[in-house]
């Protein structure tokens, strides 16, 4: 994570917006009176909303390390050739 002071934010917010962006780079923001704060493009945010629920989610980290063994052990479900086909015909 960038740390930056408030007053170098304000003279660079553009640059530092734009490095938020195209580099996926989170930005703290220190200010000397007052709560820090943190800039990071919209699609971070999201991402790390849904990593959040999940990892808050028990039944669905249950599936997940489920299939991760499944998977690995390879006694997971395999469709057959008739479903395959049908599945690369959408």
């Amino acid at each position: 994570m960038i740390e930056v002071s408030v007053n170098q934010f304000r003279a660079n917010i553009k640059a530092f917006v734009d490095q938020a962006l195209s580099e996926h780079s989170s930005i703290r923001v220190k200010r000397r009176a007052g709560k820090d704060f943190v800039v990071q493009s919209a699609e971070d945010w999201e991402r790390e909303q849904e990593t959040l629920f999940v990892l808050q989610n028990s039944s669905l980290s249950a599936q997940i390390i489920e299939s991760i063994e499944t998977h690995t052990t390879g006694s997971g479900y395999s469709p057959t050739s008739e479903e395959l086909d049908e599945i690369n015909s959408i």
